[in-house]
């Protein structure tokens, strides 16, 4: 099923860059809250304002973390989708492309890694590449592949080996060794000692977190569904998407029960370190999947339910959502000179609550700049320069009918 004559007929989907925003927000929220991965502070506040705090952490944590990276995993193969459809409709194969694209990408990570040792962009630069071949599969397989990924079978695959292997010990935390690393000298270091630390510890740390936490196959899975949402015109209204959208609601949330259950309750009953640490990866990421399943099919009904256009609380984002990398980028720039000792030197002056309010400003001083940066351009900066790269080498025709897309 093609989207293209849709998009040709209404532009942009607004409720995709909306939800790309609201992600945004939430990835923001709980980086500030982490102090861009400097997580031990000893902090003298009244008592009001840590039960504040707390109540804030658990709240934003609760609602929000693993769900706004899903999120935003997701709407990334639904932006694959979109580009590959426009190409094709213009007789384009824009496969190679995107993998060039995707090497575009991992430079942009490798800028962002410089500063804030919590980057995800390499692994999406990596990951993205399943889309290539999945574009040529059927629906049917899009869906079994990233259902099988979803399902952590390497974490699987441990448990069952540590039950038939009791002596084996593997706690899964590889990333730890270069953690402490990368928050030391974010507690102390100056500038250059950031960024030289970041080059290796820091990467170390980000890229085997990602992948003892379960997101080399969450990730993959996510892209692919994403695309399939595109395929499918998910995000296009529609009785036949709205009925989607409900179904999923309902099921998600049925299923968010018994998962938020065997993740909170089982564990404590689990002795060997082996089962208990890939227990902890694999039940988690279904609930986090289930519960940002949940929240998306709620905003886009909400959406839908307000003339296909959504509400003014749902579209005051949007310009934030279409400036994502540029502010994803700016926000962790932002963030690690406010914390760490280089900058600002916050991770220990600044509790919960602080961290919160100036999570709030962030998003505030980012919007307000992406709503004035739109006013007369197409794009955010490192968007075009993005797409300006994508298209580099390519002939006069194609780049001006086909990145205008």
């Amino acid at each position: 099923m093609n989207i293209a004559p849709t998009l040709r007929n209404e532009g942009r989907l607004e409720v995709v860059d909306a939800l790309r925003g609201f992600a945004l927000l939430a990835i923001v929220l709980l980086h500030n809250l982490e102090h861009y991965n400097i997580f031990t502070a000893q902090l003298s506040e009244p008592a009001w304002l840590t039960s504040l705090g707390r109540w804030l952490t658990d709240s934003i944590y609760f609602i929000f973390a693993g769900k706004a990276y899903a999120t935003f995993s997701l709407l990334f193969g639904f932006s694959f989708y979109i580009q590959m459809s426009n190409a094709r409709r213009r007789g384009y194969d824009f496969r190679m492309r995107f993998a060039w694209r995707m090497l575009l990408l991992l430079g942009f990570s490798q800028l962002h890694a410089l500063f804030y040792n919590g980057d995800i962009l390499l692994l999406y630069a990596v990951c993205g590449l399943i889309l290539i071949p999945a574009s040529g599969w059927s629906n049917r397989t899009v869906a079994i592949v990233a259902a099988i990924l979803m399902l952590q079978p390497y974490c699987w695959g441990k448990i069952v080996y540590a039950i038939f292997n009791p002596e084996y010990i593997d706690n899964n935390s590889l990333f730890i060794q270069y953690a402490a690393s990368a928050e030391q000298v974010g507690r102390t270091g100056n500038i250059w000692e950031t960024l030289a630390n970041n080059i290796w510890n820091g990467q170390l740390y980000s890229n085997f977190w990602q992948v003892e936490a379960g997101r080399l196959f969450q990730t993959p899975a996510l892209f692919l569904l994403g695309m399939l949402a595109g395929r499918l015109e998910l995000f296009v209204d529609s009785p036949r998407s709205r009925r989607f959208w409900l179904r999923a609601l309902t099921a998600t949330v049925i299923a968010a029960i018994p998962l938020y259950c065997l993740k909170t309750f089982v564990p404590p009953h689990i002795e060997n370190i082996t089962i208990l640490s890939y227990y902890c990866i694999a039940i988690p990421m279904l609930f986090n999947f289930a519960f940002m399943t949940a929240l998306v099919a709620g905003f886009t009904l909400l959406w839908y339910s307000k003339s296909s256009h959504g509400y003014a609380a749902q579209r005051f984002i949007i310009p934030y959502g279409k400036m994502s990398l540029t502010n994803y980028i700016g926000q962790s720039i932002i963030g690690v000179f406010i914390y760490y000792h280089w900058g600002l030197n916050l991770w220990d002056s600044v509790g919960a609550a602080g961290s919160t309010a100036i999570a709030i400003g962030i998003f505030i001083l980012q919007l307000a700049y992406s709503r004035a940066w739109l006013r007369t351009h197409r794009q955010g900066p490192l968007e075009w320069l993005w797409k300006k790269g994508t298209w580099l080498l390519s002939d006069r025709d194609t780049t001006k009918n086909i990145a205008k897309a």
